[in-house]
């Protein structure tokens, strides 16, 4: 399955399940079937991902430096939700919502 965000001023993103799943959850979403981020939920969607970008890439290290390999999933949670952070900032400074659905 996949999540499909969409807004009226930026393309369309698309994201496997799990990924989806995880993005949501980090901004306080219930990944659903279906849903809404409004412009004014935005800055907070934000923020809360970039907290948990720097919890990822904290473990990451951590776990480097302990020598164990990160196998849960080896592409960092930045790399995944970066473009979902630049739909949301093109998103709220033109004051448009983003929807998604699977």
């Amino acid at each position: 399955m996949l999540y499909k965000f969409k807004s009226k001023v930026d393309g369309d993103l698309v994201m496997l399940e799990a990924n989806g799943r995880q993005v949501l959850e980090a901004i306080g979403k219930t990944a659903g079937a279906q849903g809404i981020i409004l412009p004014t939920e935005m800055p907070a969607a934000i923020t809360a991902l970039e907290t948990a970008i720097a919890q990822d890439n904290l473990a990451r290290q951590q776990a480097s430096a302990e020598a164990k390999a990160h196998t849960a999933d080896s592409v960092p949670l930045q790399s995944r939700a970066k473009p979902f952070i630049d739909m949301l900032r093109r998103c709220a400074q033109a004051e448009a919502e983003v929807v998604w659905g699977v």
